[in-house]
């Protein structure tokens, strides 16, 4: 310990004239490794620069400095930790996190770095940008005032989406939401669609390319897909690199559309992160940079400055063991621009998509929707929320017809509803088709 302290101050006093008057780059070394964090002194690097690191093969492993403390600097692997060992060299390099980006990006499939993993060889793009943008100014936004056909009929009509909107699929496991974001990617009206799969199962990846996007959707998305067995610290990048892909787009001009699965593998990542650092964790065992960073990376998306593009975005959210109140449900909840919520128990029933009319919302309906067309989605939520209230009653026959007029119209209308809000999995419905049918339901 005391070598390390004497190696340290040294280092200190000698790196101002090192680097005054050579352009040697002062290398430090490892000291300690806890959990995934590696502990060094001796380099003069900032937050969110990246560091290579010599394993005893000779090898260079990619790091990012991620906190520091005096002297000392930590560090998170991008990629294996195999190797590493104490005394192990640390080169700075000075740089912060970049991906390429361009044209070329289209019909690839990339990792967390933006490097590609279909087998199709290299990307050739003239750009890269680093994963950290700078905000918008919300004064210089375009207003979301135009609607989104994204090809699904209960929320073309009862849940209208705007171009360049920020919403969150809410929902327990296996109830549904990568098959939504599926029918979306098909059927949305978009230049380019962007899909981030974070942190979820590594099977899913083939499937979603294959099975979902098809050859013909591929040929206008770019997928960057980390799965669960990434580094949290490439998870996180991963969710930012989809994120800075999509505003490359948006900025040619081109709307966009950003699918990202799932916002909660991103706070996941970011608390493996926060705790090996030793931030302390608040709410239900999340650290405070948790919070600190999704609104960070969601209000990335949205629409541009005028004359330029949009980012329409749809991030699935997991409600662990179906609680609603799961804190980055509740977090996701505040900050989004609306919310889909998919139950289970529409879903056991075999409803598809499962979506609950009722527990979500757009908050920009307003702005996209005419007058005849809300009066209806209204007239449709009464009718179906008083069934709801009701439901009990009619289902053990203690309510008697013709004792009140408004159940007995919920009573009539809901499986005309029922079949209105269900959809084939293959089946596209356009916005216009969507809202004459619920105008005509609801006459």
């Amino acid at each position: 310990m005391l070598n390390d302290q004497l190696f340290a101050n040294y280092l200190s006093q000698l790196k101002p004239v090192v680097e005054e008057h050579t352009s040697i780059v002062v290398e430090g070394r490892l000291t300690r490794m806890v959990g995934m964090t590696l502990e060094a002194v001796g380099c003069s690097v900032n937050i969110g620069e990246r560091c290579h690191i010599e394993t005893i093969h000779g090898k260079l492993e990619e790091a990012e400095v991620v906190g520091f403390s005096l002297d000392k600097i930590y560090l998170m692997p991008i990629g294996s930790m195999q190797g590493l060992g104490p005394g192990a060299r640390v080169i700075p390099t000075h740089r912060a996190a970049e991906i390429p980006v361009g044209e070329a990006l289209l019909g690839r499939v990339l990792d967390g770095q933006g490097k590609p993993i279909d087998g199709k060889g290299a990307i050739r793009c003239d750009q890269t940008r680093p994963l950290a943008s700078e905000p918008i100014n919300p004064l210089k936004r375009k207003p979301v005032v135009e609607p989104l056909d994204v090809g699904v009929r209960s929320i073309n009509s009862v849940l209208t989406v705007g171009r360049g909107q920020r919403m969150g699929l809410l929902a327990g496991s296996g109830v549904g939401k990568s098959v939504l974001l599926g029918m979306m990617t098909r059927f949305t009206e978009a230049d380019v669609i962007v899909v981030g799969l974070i942190g979820e199962r590594g099977r899913e990846v083939k499937e979603f390319i294959e099975q979902i996007l098809g050859s013909k959707g591929t040929q206008r998305s770019v997928v960057v897909a980390v799965p669960a067995d990434n580094s949290p610290l490439m998870r996180l990048q991963g969710a930012m690199s989809a994120t800075t892909i999509a505003e490359y787009f948006r900025d040619q001009g081109k709307d966009v559309l950003l699918l990202m699965d799932s916002l909660t593998r991103f706070c996941q990542a970011q608390r493996e992160v926060a705790l090996a650092i030793g931030e302390p964790p608040a709410t239900k065992g999340y650290p405070p940079s948790v919070f600190a960073m999704l609104p960070q990376l969601v209000e990335r998306a949205g629409n541009g400055t005028s004359g330029g593009g949009s980012i329409t975005a749809f991030y699935t959210v997991l409600a662990e063991g179906d609680d609603q109140q799961d804190p980055i449900v509740d977090a996701a909840r505040a900050i989004l621009d609306g919310h889909l919520v998919l139950t289970r128990e529409l879903a056991d029933s075999g409803h598809y998509p499962a979506i609950d009319i009722e527990g979500s919302v757009s908050r920009v309906i307003n702005q996209i929707t005419s007058d005849e067309h809300r009066e209806a989605i209204s007239h449709l939520k009464y009718l179906y929320s008083t069934y709801q209230q009701n439901k009990d009653l009619i289902t053990v026959g203690a309510y008697q017809k013709g004792s009140d007029q408004l159940i007995d119209e919920a009573v009539e209308m809901m499986p005309t509803i029922r079949a209105f809000l269900c959809q084939n999995i293959n089946e596209d419905v356009d916005m216009a088709e969507s809202v004459s049918h619920l105008q005509q339901m609801m006459q």
